[in-house]
């Protein structure tokens, strides 16, 4: 195979827990989507603007985005890209937090054709130097407190053409002066935008105006065109851009509009989106899912500061809300937000780690919304499986990760390589319109992940109930997840074995309250003068924060297998009762 392209998919005979799921839907919900529907994600968002164009589509600091309003900018936007000789299939990066700019810079991108790479503005210079060259991004659109890690990356990059942004952009029609204050406090009195020099940049207005005044010329982009290079760790560590298409990713909008439909109503709802929209579950759902059925998106800018979130709802009177566990048990420890009238809140939604029963009670307890937790990986674009919505009670946080969206196969493969039957444990395999083409470059990686029936392997281990319900047993190998996000042990290890005084390292995950999980590092010191602080100093500089060890404990020696593999389980059982 040439790079880029996927493993060949063809057919498997059916097998006995093949839609034995399909018993445990809600009457009101379809076993199959068509994402024929629309031809592209650009027909889709167009679709949107036009059927919605009065409602407001976007909030943001107090500040709205209707429908019509972020269409125009979409295409000036897109236009913009034409004008600097962005063609279809050309990498376009988007790097910032949930402001007004990113579906303005979303659209645009998608609608000239272009391939969205999108990225954590948290990222180091190192990270973010690495995904740039992986993609081959030549244009990224940067929010400008982040704009000098853009400059140290750069070098060694394709990047040319560079769009600067700033929280004030668009939080205001004319002269937007309410949008310029905001940027200046940031930038003089709260100094939150490091010094950078990007003398080619262009500003984001500057470039909407560039891009009105010059015709957009529509492009042809389907079903078979990549529409997101989304990196993940995959199974193995090892960064990787998972190709999703127009199709899997119009497919996937569609199964969670299915799933959760019955329950909303076109032009009625808001949701609040506290969860980064340039991550996975945060983009099919809010800002895709919930666009079709022209809903209000009440954008958070920073969901750590609770505060400021609770505060940012008070006027709001939400019908919707995604999150994950962490978040909810913040909220709920709030007591502004406790205080909340929920009688309008109709869907509640976790993703992105395990919701804990404890938290999913207390949620309940205070709404009298039952959490709705789905189950995902960014390689499915990424619903995979939920709760059905009309479960209650206890059942609905026993464990189980609920059964399959509609349009989706989900079989357990043994270890002898055979399908599993009810009750027996096995690899949990994906196959379905939302299943990635692969991974971006990586032939080898993606005939490892997708087999030549179209399954695409996880690495998580479950089991299935005759009622179709999937409980799992053990997540991928060595994974950890952090706050929502997935860590991988190998990153961490390159990095701190690079340390001249670091002999041997490996880091593991242990249980936390707060984060579900933090990285643990076992170091073997290679210089006896090395110290806690002295490592995590040099992980800072190397790492996003979330990712750098909370713990750190010094050993003589690692325990391996006869191959001299690392024993991570081992360690694993050791760092959850003693965290030094």
């Amino acid at each position: 195979m040439s790079p880029g392209q996927a493993a060949p998919r063809g057919t498997s005979e059916p097998h006995a827990t093949d839609g034995i799921w399909y018993a445990s839907y809600p009457p009101d919900v379809a076993h199959e989507i068509d994402p024929s529907r629309y031809r592209s994600l650009a027909h889709f968002f167009d679709e949107c603007v036009a059927r919605f164009a009065d409602h407001v589509a976007f909030v943001s600091l107090g500040s709205e985005l209707k429908f019509a309003t972020l269409g125009e900018k979409a295409h000036a936007f897109a236009g913009y890209l034409q004008g600097i000789g962005v063609k279809p299939g050309d990498r376009v990066a988007l790097m910032m937090p949930n402001t007004l700019v990113y579906p303005v810079t979303l659209f645009g991108t998608l609608l000239a054709g272009a391939i969205v790479v999108n990225v954590n503005p948290l990222y180091t210079v190192r990270e973010l130097g690495l995904q740039l060259k992986d993609s081959g991004a030549q244009t990224i659109v940067v929010f400008e407190n982040f704009a000098k890690t853009v400059q140290d990356a750069r070098p060694g990059s394709r990047v040319r053409n560079i769009v600067v942004t700033g929280l004030g952009d668009l939080l205001g029609g004319g002269l937007n002066v309410k949008g310029r204050a905001i940027d200046l406090i940031l930038r003089y009195v709260k100094k939150q935008v490091p010094a950078y020099a990007l003398p080619d940049a262009v500003r984001l207005p500057q470039a909407l105006a560039l891009g009105a005044r010059r015709k957009f010329e529509p492009v042809r982009v389907g079903h078979g065109d990549i529409a997101f290079i989304q990196y993940t760790g995959g199974t193995t560590g090892i960064a990787k851009g998972a190709m999703l298409m127009h199709r899997n990713v119009i497919a996937n909008l569609m199964q969670a509009l299915a799933w959760a439909g019955a329950r909303l109503v076109e032009g009625e709802e808001t949701v609040v989106t506290p969860l980064p929209l340039y991550h996975i579950y945060s983009l099919t759902v809010n800002a895709l899912a919930f666009l079709a059925i022209g809903a209000r998106n009440v954008l958070i800018v920073n969901p750590r500061d609770i505060g400021s979130l609770v505060r940012a709802l008070r006027h709001e009177n939400f019908t919707a809300i995604t999150a994950l566990n962490t978040l909810y048990s913040a909220l709920m420890d709030n007591e502004a937000f406790r205080q909340r009238d929920f009688s309008s809140l109709k869907l509640a939604m976790a993703g992105g780690m395990a919701t804990q029963r404890v938290i999913a009670e207390r949620f309940r307890a205070l709404t009298g919304t039952t959490l709705v937790e789905g189950y995902g990986l960014t390689e499915c674009s990424p619903l995979v499986a939920a709760t059905p919505l009309d479960t209650h009670g206890d059942s609905a946080f026993d464990g189980t990760i609920g059964v399959p969206v509609p349009s989706t196969l989900v079989r357990l493969r043994r270890e002898d390589g055979a399908w599993a039957n009810v009750g027996e444990p096995g690899e949990l395999c994906v196959q379905g319109p939302q299943v990635m083409k692969g991974y971006w470059n990586r032939p080898e990686d993606t005939a490892k992940a997708i087999d030549a029936n179209g399954w695409l392997a996880t690495g998580d281990i479950g089991v299935m109930d005759a009622r179709g319900i999937i409980r799992l047993i053990d997540r991928k190998k060595d994974m950890m997840i952090v706050s929502g996000f997935n860590v991988y042990p190998n990153e961490i290890e390159d990095v701190l074995a690079a340390h001249p005084k670091v002999r041997a390292v490996a880091a593991v995950g242990v249980p936390d309250p707060v984060t579900g999980e933090r990285v643990k590092a076992f170091v073997v010191r290679r210089d006896d003068t090395l110290t806690v602080e002295e490592l995590l100093k040099f992980a800072r500089l190397h790492l996003t924060g979330y990712k750098v060890p909370a713990y750190v404990e010094f050993r003589d020696a690692l325990p391996l297998t006869p191959i001299g593999k690392v024993l991570r389980r081992e360690l694993r059982d050791a760092g959850s009762t003693s965290q030094g």
